[in-house]
């Protein structure tokens, strides 16, 4: 073919003056319009979701994405089971007294054993841990389904179980949480712990209403046996992860036994690690209403038992709503100002609402207070995450678990104590204030925990 035969080698540039033309051909007598810029097709739907919670660590890691699947199904059975051994027990005493002693004999066990639990999930294979006390907890339930089936009208026994069952917890939760930084990378911790925190609210609102309806249904072993096939996928979960030993910076393997004490020393010389629990604290025990809800309900209100079911429900469902849109939680670096920030909104939404009379403006700054101690567990938990290393993270999530069991009932006290000496509004007001100028005295004693940077984490 000779050079330049073919019209179609020659090279077509657009003109300068007249758009749609090119070189060699005559202009148009009506020229096209230039075309509009149109967003890639994945754009739009981008800005749609960017909000929504971020769902990158489900698609990422297989093992996460079991883990947390089992925890899920897991968790609402175990939610099921607590309701139905409560109303077990008031169905065989009549006391409410004993249906209070199922508090005691969970919470007791939980804050003795979740330092210990901690401590040897820094000494032995956490998945072997895990694999363990997952299996003790589902054995407790196959206890409770027999005893039911068996008509063993037996408070001690049940009483039993569930401290037993508080102990698998202390044991299974600071192994399974100290797994978390080892199956992600560091950026896609705030989206996993705000899809942990997503499920484990949709669990305590939607656990007791599953569980009232199948003991209403087919009795209270049905519960039972429910929360034990839930335990199946923990456990299946569990079972696919590799090996979990604890490591040491570097990558070598932790030897010998970790002890308690060798974790409060590392806490209490790391302050970027020990304002969080003191955060934390500040907003749970200062401003802590729950323990209000019923003399609330009548007093301010003038309503029964459903307004205070309203007045329990709002915050979680705040922490629900605030963990579907947390998707924004991921390109945030400053983790300490934002501790800071939600635990001040948390202490800020408490006072407002001990100032309002309206129902529904109550229950929307209740509801804030529960989306803002979302935010804040998110952060503090990716942060002793992402700060600790390996060898002590079983340790601090001990202290964790001692710290979120042990804060609210400490606040439920103080405030209840309060509102006898004064009256609820002083109570209410006094704690959101009193949680809003603690966080202000931290950040002003601790100031470099608000420069807290995610990129460079530091204990």
């Amino acid at each position: 073919m000779r050079a330049g035969s073919d019209t179609r080698s020659k090279i077509l540039l657009p003109h300068a003056d007249l758009p749609g033309d090119v070189v060699g051909c005559r202009p148009c007598a009506h020229p096209r319009r230039p075309p509009v810029p149109e967003a890639p097709p994945a754009a739009r739907p981008a800005q749609r979701t960017r909000y929504l919670a971020d769902l990158t660590p489900l698609r990422r890691s297989a093992d996460f994405r079991r883990l947390w699947a089992g925890n899920t199904v897991s968790w609402v059975g175990q939610q099921m089971t607590a309701l139905a051994v409560s109303l077990q027990v008031y169905a065989i005493t009549g006391s409410t007294f004993s249906v209070g002693l199922v508090g005691l004999c969970s919470l007791v066990p939980l804050i003795a054993a979740g330092l210990y639990g901690g401590a040897v999930a820094d000494t032995v294979d956490r998945r072997t841990l895990g694999l363990a006390s997952a299996s003790g907890a589902t054995l407790m339930s196959v206890v409770l389904a027999a005893a039911a089936l068996l008509d063993l009208r037996q408070v001690w026994l049940l009483y039993t179980v569930v401290a037993l069952q508080s102990v698998c917890f202390a044991m299974n939760s600071p192994a399974r949480s100290a797994m978390i930084p080892k199956l992600l990378p560091p950026e896609q911790l705030p989206a996993a712990n705000a899809l942990t925190s997503l499920t484990t609210n949709l669990g305590l609102m939607g656990g007791p209403m599953l569980g009232g309806a199948v003991v209403g249904l087919w009795g209270f072993q049905a519960a039972y046996l429910v929360d034990v096939v839930s335990f199946a996928f923990a456990l299946y979960a569990m079972w696919r992860l590799p090996s979990m030993r604890p490591e040491k910076d570097g990558g070598r393997p932790g030897q010998g036994r970790a002890s308690v004490r060798g974790g409060l020393r590392f806490l209490v010389t790391r302050p970027n690690l020990r304002i969080t629990f003191l955060a934390d604290l500040a907003a749970m025990v200062l401003a802590q209403p729950r323990a209000l809800f019923p003399a609330i309900a009548g007093l301010w209100y003038g309503g029964d038992t459903k307004t205070v079911g309203l007045l329990v429900a709002a915050p979680a469902v705040g922490a629900v709503l605030g963990g579907l849109f947390s998707g924004w939680l991921g390109r945030i670096h400053r983790h300490g100002l934002a501790v800071l920030l939600s635990v001040g909104a948390w202490g800020t939404a408490v006072t407002v609402f001990g100032l309002s009379r309206n129902l529904w403006l109550g229950l929307f700054f209740l509801g804030l207070a529960g989306c803002a101690d979302s935010i804040s567990a998110v952060f503090r938990t990716t942060m002793l995450q992402a700060a600790t290393p390996d060898d002590m993270r079983g340790r601090l999530q001990g202290v964790f678990i001692v710290v979120v069991a042990g804060g609210p009932r400490l606040g439920d006290f103080l405030a209840g104590s309060a509102a006898d000496l004064a009256s609820p509004a002083w109570a209410v007001v006094g704690g959101g204030l009193a949680c809003v100028a603690a966080t202000a005295l931290i950040a002003a004693q601790w100031r470099n925990f608000a420069r807290y940077d995610a990129r460079s984490p530091q204990p």
